[in-house]
């Protein structure tokens, strides 16, 4: 099956880790490395067979839509896609419940806030039931694990294993040759009421796939970033930005008093004065620095920073800011002045 895959994006959620940047937006239209979250999320796909047929499914909470909606439109037009909406947080399964109508056929399945490098070509002959891709880790203890047999078939999902013997930590991205085999064993999770603290969660699920006969595979990336907290959104910038993914069009020659330590992300309408920025900065469009040094540090669309010296910092959109140096967590429409 090489065509007409649904690719599917939980992104339902309260975004209560990162805030106050998601009291104004959704998580996935947080910046990052020049683009958004989501923007990055949809990139994984890039070597899907078939993806200029592939459909896009996004759950979403109760007017969280309409902003990823206009994204979609403006940035990616040329992208088939249908919104389903999570009433109520009761975890990965019940989203999924939520999208019923779209996922049949091939499925893959993506959580918003964790980016992976993969290739999926592979998908183009793959006969298993689903994959899971996994990233070894020297202690998985507090993640979930694919306990696997001598040939690379997962036999279980384990939550938090007590152990370290299987350490296959799964990433948040899967396939499913036939999306409706997984509603019906979320139904019958429902049905139990296999559930932890009034969630349920989608290993149960799949674990059920596996009792009943399914051949589900391991599939390991090296490459597993968080977006999910502002310390883990520095750090998946700092590994974008290392990796090809700066793009700075401004040539800091031409700036006296301006100095750009690369890897950085600057579009063109940035002004800059008397300014050092970098290493692993990005800026967003319009962005106004004046007598400042930033480094390590995401800085949104709009935003004035003068007098400062900024490091480890995420500032949103449309900030002013003037003072003494400081690291910061700021969000939208915000200001700070001496």
């Amino acid at each position: 099956m090489t065509s007409n895959y649904k690719i599917i994006i939980p992104m339902a959620g309260l975004g209560s880790r990162m805030r106050p940047h998601t009291w104004s937006r959704p998580k996935p239209l947080l910046y990052l490395a020049g683009k958004t979250v989501l923007d990055h999320a949809i990139e994984q796909f890039d070597t899907l067979p078939g993806l200029s047929d592939a459909e896009y499914i996004f759950i979403v909470s109760p007017n969280q839509g309409e902003q990823i909606q206009e994204h979609m439109q403006t940035i990616h037009p040329d992208k088939v896609v249908h919104f389903a909406v999570q009433e109520h947080m009761r975890g990965q399964s019940d989203a999924l419940l939520a999208a019923r109508e779209y996922v049949h056929g091939p499925v893959l399945i993506a959580f918003s806030d964790t980016l992976i490098e993969t290739d999926l070509d592979f998908l183009r002959g793959e006969t298993a039931d689903g994959v899971a891709w996994v990233k070894p880790m020297p202690d998985p203890r507090r993640f979930g694990v694919a306990e696997t047999d001598a040939s690379g078939r997962v036999t279980r999902l384990i939550e938090k294993p007590t152990d370290i013997k299987n350490n296959l930590v799964l990433v948040g991205f899967y396939y499913f040759r036939e999306g409706i085999d997984l509603l019906k064993a979320i139904d019958t999770q429902i049905e139990r009421n296999i559930s932890l603290k009034g969630e349920y969660f989608l290993a149960d699920a799949i674990n059920l796939m596996l009792e009943s006969g399914a051949h589900l595979k391991a599939h390991s990336t090296d490459v597993w970033l968080d977006a999910g907290i502002p310390e883990s959104l520095l750090e998946t910038n700092r590994y974008l930005l290392d990796h090809g993914r700066c793009h700075c069009d401004i040539n800091d020659g031409e700036l006296p008093g301006v100095t750009i330590i690369p890897p950085v992300s600057i579009p063109e309408n940035v002004q800059l004065e008397s300014a050092v920025i970098g290493p692993h900065v990005t800026l967003g469009e319009g962005c106004k620095m004046k007598n400042v040094v930033v480094r390590n540090s995401i800085i949104e669309a709009g935003t004035q920073v003068t007098d400062m010296v900024v490091e480890g910092s995420l500032i949103g959109r449309n900030v002013i800011l003037e003072g003494k140096p400081d690291r910061l967590n700021i969000g939208d429409n915000s200001w700070v002045t001496k």
